[in-house]
């Protein structure tokens, strides 16, 4: 999706939400739980539901990574039932990869070739080059992960020195 795509969606529906996919099984209805797939099951009720209201859904992987396969199915579905059933959302992979080049060129080639995702959390510590690999794909977007604002946070974020600089 391109920037112009994305504002146009956001003027028609005069929303900037975007729903995240966070789903935890131990938060499921039971009745989803039977399911074959209860998390795909659990994300398009989701989406089916709000999908008039939002402009962009955010799947956040480690929700389908700790499923192993099973998961990254669910994740694949998911991807795929939104793209299918409601192409004007934008679809962000909140996945905060980073790693070395070569590495961060194997995550950037997963989700922007193999899966096709509009957009990519990408956690910058590592440095530029960590970062660089995702910035190859024209037309796809990168989410720099920057100040946050979970407690921990200031561990690392907001240290200050002996003389109180940051």
């Amino acid at each position: 999706m391109n920037k112009q795509q994305l504002i146009d969606n956001i003027r028609a529906k005069h929303s900037f939400l975007c729903v995240g996919l966070d789903t935890d099984l131990k938060k499921v209805p039971e009745h989803l739980l039977k399911e074959e797939d209860p998390i795909f099951a659990f994300n398009k009720a989701i989406i089916d539901a709000t999908a008039p209201y939002c402009v962009a859904y955010k799947p956040n992987l480690a929700f389908y990574e700790c499923f192993g396969l099973k998961g990254w199915t669910a994740f694949e579905k998911t991807v795929r039932y939104i793209k299918d059933n409601y192409p004007d959302q934008f679809i962000i992979a909140d996945a905060k990869r980073g790693d070395i080049g070569n590495t961060s060129a194997m995550y950037a080639r997963s989700f922007f070739e193999e899966m096709n995702i509009d957009s990519l959390t990408v956690a910058p510590y590592m440095g530029e080059d960590s970062v660089t690999p995702f910035l190859q794909y024209e037309g796809k977007w990168v989410i720099l992960l920057a100040l946050t604002s979970n407690k921990g946070s200031h561990d690392f974020q907001l240290t200050e020195d002996a003389e109180g600089e940051r």
